[in-house]
């Protein structure tokens, strides 16, 4: 396993400029009140140590990593699932083919997500992808494409697959076998009332936000925040362009920095 280094300044940042995602892409938003705490896009904060990520479905059963963090539950291999999430990737990589070229992706609709905030990957989102990932999966038409700097362009790395926030276990394993995928949701944040400092989101006391000790209806409301109980819907990343199957399938975060 890998430890997964968290920027949460990248989060958010987005949801001070955007605000709460209600659909499946960091497109439809509905406003959100953080006080202070929307001035973060300078702040890169690392939670490391506490937290590491399994890479693959199969190293682990735990669907939750801390409290603000919830992954799909694993399931055993069947016959079938390999060759499913090969079919997949084989078309992931054609689709992919010729977003090589990030401005390419920007003429088919793809939007920088957060294209002032430094990242170690980008997420180029499609509206209209994301919406439709609300009604099923089409594996050629991706969410988000995941590209890192790479001097006055981008690298293309990989994908991001969305699926409605109400999604079952059996509906996400029927999109990708939950044998070999991990989907994860940011879950149960408390946002502080107007004039929250950033100190109270990101320091080692914080009380909210994603690295908030608060993580309840009950304590959100006696420190007169606003809980969230999901933050963006189910969400997986594809690695299409690596050999090595744990790197093809890790799960991380918005913001993690992976090796």
């Amino acid at each position: 396993m890998k430890r997964v280094v968290v920027s949460i300044a990248v989060l958010a940042a987005a949801l001070c400029l955007f605000g709460a995602v209600k659909a499946s892409s960091h497109a439809a938003v509905t406003p959100v009140s953080c006080g202070d705490s929307c001035d973060m896009s300078k702040h890169q904060v690392a939670m490391s140590g506490s937290m590491t990520m399994p890479q693959t479905a199969a190293e682990s059963s735990d669907m939750s990593m801390g409290p603000h963090m919830k992954l799909s539950p694993t399931r055993p291999m069947q016959s079938g699932d390999q060759a499913r999430a090969n079919a997949v990737v084989a078309t992931l990589r054609t689709t992919l083919a010729k977003y090589q070229d990030y401005r390419v992706a920007e003429a088919d609709g793809y939007v920088q997500f957060l294209a002032k905030v430094k990242q170690p990957r980008y997420h180029f989102t499609n509206r209209s992808n994301a919406m439709a990932a609300e009604r099923g999966f089409d594996a050629t038409r991706p969410t988000s494409l995941l590209y890192e700097k790479d001097g006055d362009g981008y690298k293309l790395m990989g994908a991001m697959y969305t699926a409605p926030r109400s999604a079952t276990p059996d509906q996400l394993d029927a999109r990708l076998p939950l044998s070999i995928a991990r989907w994860h949701q940011h879950v149960n944040i408390c946002w502080g009332p107007p004039g929250t400092s950033k100190s109270q989101y990101l320091g080692a006391g914080a009380q909210f936000g994603l690295l908030g000790s608060i993580n309840t209806l009950t304590a959100c409301d006696a420190a007169n925040g606003r809980f969230q109980p999901v933050l963006f819907n189910w969400m997986v990343h594809i690695y299409p362009f690596e050999t090595d199957p744990a790197k093809m399938w890790r799960v991380d975060m918005p913001g993690s920095d992976q090796e």
